[in-house]
C-alpha cells in the first residue's frame, strides 16, 4: 500500500490522512492533520519547517522512507505527541528539544514574544525577566533570544524539566544571559527582583484532566493540573509576585480556560485579557501595583 510513496509530498498527504481516519487529536502546537504530519515528516528528514515548496518533489531514500512511515504508525498507535516522537518542537520561529521531561512547547505567549510584549513594554525598561514554570525552557529562551539586552531566569520545581531546559539555554547558546533555578515558584527567590515575569502554569482542572485526550498523557501530569478550579498555582503567583517585582513590574500569566474561573473569584481586580490573533486565550496581564491594590483580595483567594 505504500509502495507507491516516494516524495515529501507524498508521505506528508498519506501521514495525514493516516492521522485523520484514526481519529487523533491535535493539540501540541498543531489543531490539524497536515500541520502535524508535515512537522513529523519534515523533522524525521532533518529538514526545516519552512522548506521551501519545490523541495516537496524531492524523492526519499529508502531508508528514510521506512524511518518516516514507523513515526506514523507510532503516533497512531502510541498516541504520543509528534514533539515527543521527534525530539523536537518549534515555538516562536525557534526549534527547542523536546520529550516528555517537560510539556509539549504550545503557549500562545509565542505571540506575545514575537510582537515585543506590545503594548505592555513599549514604556518599560526591561532589565531581568523570569520564566516561571518554565517546563522546557521555551517561553524564556525565547525572551532572551528576542532580546539580547534581556537577563531571564528559568524557574521549575521539576529537576527533570530543568534538565531538558539546560539543553535548550545550550542548544541556543544563552548561558551567559539565561540560567535555570530550581524553586518551588518563588520560595527559592529570596531577594531577586524582575521588571517582567511570564508564567504559564498548571491550569488544567482535575475534572478536564480525567477527560483530556489520550495524547496528553504522555505529557507530566504535574505540568498540568492545578487542581479542582485550575487555580492553585496561578493564586500563588498573583499572591507572591509583588515582591519579585520592580516597582512598575508586569506578570503575565497563562490561566486558559480557567479564565472564568479568576474572574468570578477576583472580580474586582482588573485583569487586563490578551487577545491573540485567533482570539482570547486565557492569558492576561496585571502590573505590580493592581497587584498591591488588591493583595488581601488575593491573599484570601489563595488561602481557600
Amino acid at each position: 500500500m505504500t509502495a507507491e510513496l516516494a516524495t515529501i509530498v507524498d508521505c506528508i498527504r498519506y501521514a495525514a490522512s493516516r492521522f485523520n481516519a484514526a481519529g487523533l487529536t491535535f493539540g501540541h502546537s498543531h489543531d490539524n492533520a497536515i500541520d502535524e504530519a508535515t512537522h513529523l515528516v519534515l523533522s524525521a528528514l532533518h529538514l526545516p519547517p519552512d522548506l521551501p515548496p519545490a523541495y516537496g518533489a524531492a524523492r526519499l531514500t529508502a531508508e528514510e522512507k521506512a524511518r518516516v512511515l514507523g513515526l506514523v504508525e507510532r503516533r497512531i498507535d502510541t498516541r504520543e505527541p509528534v514533539a515527543y516522537l521527534v525530539g523536537e518542537a518549534w515555538f516562536a520561529g525557534m526549534r527547542f528539544k523536546s520529550d516528555a521531561r517537560a510539556l509539549v512547547p504550545r503557549s500562545p505567549i509565542a505571540e506575545l514574544i514575537e510582537s515585543g510584549f506590545s503594548p505592555w513594554l513599549e514604556e518599560r525598561e526591561v532589565h531581568r525577566a523570569l520564566d516561571l514554570c518554565t517546563g522546557s525552557g521555551c517561553i524564556g529562551i525565547a525572551m532572551a533570544a528576542y532580546n539580547p539586552a534581556w537577563r531571564v531566569d528559568l524557574v521549575d520545581i521539576d529537576d527533570n524539566a530543568l534538565g531538558l531546559a539546560r539543553e535548550n539555554i545550550a542548544l541556543h547558546q544563552l548561558g551567559d544571559r539565561v540560567r535555570a533555578l530550581q524553586s518551588d515558584l518563588f520560595a527559592g527567590l529570596q531577594g531577586e527582583r524582575y521588571d517582567l515575569i511570564v508564567s504559564n502554569p498548571p491550569y488544567v482542572t482535575t475534572q478536564e484532566f480525567a477527560a483530556l485526550p489520550p495524547e496528553y498523557g504522555h505529557e507530566p501530569r504535574s505540568g498540568l493540573i492545578a487542581g479542582e478550579d485550575g487555580l492553585d498555582i496561578a493564586l500563588r503567583i498573583l499572591r507572591d509576585a509583588p515582591g519579585h517585582l520592580s516597582e512598575d513590574g508586569l506578570l503575565v500569566v497563562e490561566v486558559g480556560d480557567s479564565e472564568r474561573a479568576l474572574n468570578v473569584l477576583l472580580s474586582q481586580v482588573a485583569f487586563v485579557w490578551v487577545e491573540f490573533k485567533v482570539g482570547p486565550m486565557g492569558v492576561f496581564a496585571i502590573e505590580r501595583r493592581e497587584l498591591l491594590e488588591h493583595a488581601d483580595a488575593i491573599r484570601a483567594a489563595a488561602r481557600r
